[in-house]
């Protein structure tokens, strides 16, 4: 009956099915805003893969090392509430995409209604933040292949350049070149997959090593509850935060995706976030309790040479190889901005222009929406071959993973994971805001007294009832701005003025 009903659509009763229903729903939805550019081509499987191998990356080798500093009580409540506050900013930006033609959701197109001269700041924010994520993951394989190929041939030490962690990066920068020229998110699926089955061997690695208990003769003391100091417990703290943002490549995620429904789209985030939590906290008790106090900040390092610590430390290079070109994708696209920007006069502001307003929101094809799929070839290719090259000369000048971290943490990955969804939607979301009187008046016309099933996630009360809930959804929103702005203070002061300075 399931089968029959995917296909005609009718229950035994002739009622639409709730798929279809839901269909018809979206449908309405999409009236008074346009599909622009390749939209809803994407699955939700796809969704998930993608977002989640942005999120895994570089940070889980540092988890082991938080949770020394931290104790493991309070590590683990800071892994659940860094991936708490990041989810809720992946949420607001499902919200705030809804006030942006289908397809053409950006930063860059949010920063135009709501604060356009600082939309230079935004793009730059998260052009370097991008770009610093890239570079660790250089950092990584130069760090991790000469152990690779000394594990796999004990002849490997006596040629010099297998060893040589120039060589490596050199070599493969070639290999994530092709990859970083698609335009396409959704056309990285299958080297995420890859990347996510790399990360899969390597929790069951530091699992497997700690059911055997082949690490406890080196183990350091453990802290359950007490931390080694606070600002050690700071100094950690970006490093958490830089491990679960995936922001940047939100909109692409919300723009590719076939059934944008606010259900399908918030699940997408539910998904990925809680699967990221889970391979950290895994990973980061069973690395702790593995090594004690004695563990490093690449957990696949410091093992004991064997043929399955070689394959992990082959699959971490695998996992940041493919994860490099989920980075030059935002990064592209906000240097594009950044190129692009003018300052806009007060007569000119988003909310006395006309003409601002319907190319913003009723799918013009001038306006900020076409920036992604409007870049021309030749700057297509230009920005994207000049933040590779920039990004290895970087990779091969810098060897210190935990100080990009720290740095790329404090800064880049609190503005896009805090701080502009946060202003972001307190701002377009205001009553007063003529973008959010339109998107009302929108929701009031295709209202035919059905509850959409993103609906039912916010407690059955919709956009038309529950004014508390918005109200709350906007104070909750412009608190988690001032926490990234807090976040943010702290964690350079401290990284700069007592950890990174002694070194």
């Amino acid at each position: 009956m399931s089968a029959y009903l995917a296909i005609n659509g009718h229950d035994d009763n002739g009622r639409p099915s709730s798929a279809n229903s839901n269909r018809s729903l979206r449908q309405r939805s999409s009236r008074g805003r346009k599909e622009v550019g390749l939209v809803g081509q994407a699955s939700w499987l796809s969704s998930v893969i993608n977002l989640l191998n942005t999120i895994v990356g570089a940070g889980v080798l540092a988890m082991p090392l938080a949770l020394s500093r931290m104790g493991i009580l309070l590590g683990i409540f800071i892994i659940l509430w860094a991936g708490i506050t990041a989810g809720f900013g992946l949420y607001l930006q499902v919200r705030c995409a809804r006030y942006i033609d289908r397809g053409s959701a950006s930063f860059f197109a949010l920063s135009q209604i709501t604060y356009p001269n600082a939309a230079v700041i935004f793009d730059a924010a998260i052009a370097i933040k991008c770009f610093g994520v890239g570079v660790s993951y250089l950092i990584i394989i130069g760090d991790l292949m000469p152990g690779v190929v000394q594990g796999f041939s004990d002849n490997a030490a006596g040629v010099s350049f297998l060893v040589d962690r120039h060589f490596w990066v050199t070599g493969f920068m070639l290999i994530v070149i092709p990859l970083s020229f698609l335009r396409r998110l959704d056309s990285l699926k299958y080297t995420s997959v890859i990347a996510l089955i790399s990360i899969g061997y390597l929790v069951i690695l530091v699992v497997a090593h700690f059911v055997k208990g082949d690490t406890m003769q080196n183990r350091g003391p453990i802290r359950v509850v007490r931390w080694e100091s606070a600002v050690a417990t700071l100094s950690s703290f970006p490093v958490i935060v830089f491990a679960y943002t995936c922001h940047q490549n939100m909109f692409s995620i919300l723009n590719e995706v076939g059934n944008n429904s606010h259900f399908r789209t918030t699940s997408v985030v539910v998904a990925s976030i809680g699967i990221a939590a889970f391979i950290y906290i895994l990973v980061a008790i069973t690395g702790y309790l593995s090594f004690g106090n004695a563990v490093l900040g690449n957990i696949v390092s410091i093992y004991a040479p064997s043929i399955s610590s070689t394959v992990g430390k082959a699959a971490i290079v695998v996992l940041v190889m493919f994860s490099y070109p989920l980075q030059v994708h935002p990064c592209r696209a906000s240097v594009d901005a950044v190129l692009k920007w003018r300052p806009i006069r007060r007569s000119e502001s988003p909310g006395s222009s006309p003409s601002r307003l319907v190319s913003l929101l009723s799918g013009a094809k001038t306006g900020p929406q076409s920036r992604g799929d409007g870049m021309g070839e030749t700057r297509f290719a230009a920005i994207t071959t000049a933040i590779i090259v920039l990004s290895y000369i970087v990779a091969m000048t810098v060897s210190s993973l935990e100080k990009v971290l720290a740095y790329v943490g404090s800064t880049g990955s609190t503005s896009i994971s805090f701080i502009l969804p946060g202003l972001f939607y307190y701002k377009i979301s205001s009553p007063d805001s003529p973008h959010h009187q339109r998107l009302m008046k929108e929701d009031d016309d295709e209202d035919e007294g059905s509850v959409d099933d993103d609906e039912t996630l916010l407690g059955g009360g919709g956009l038309k009832g529950g004014l508390w809930r918005k109200t709350l959804l906007r104070r909750l929103s412009l608190a988690l701005a001032v926490y990234g702005g807090v976040v943010m203070v702290t964690c350079l002061i401290t990284n700069t003025v007592f950890f990174v300075a002694p070194h």
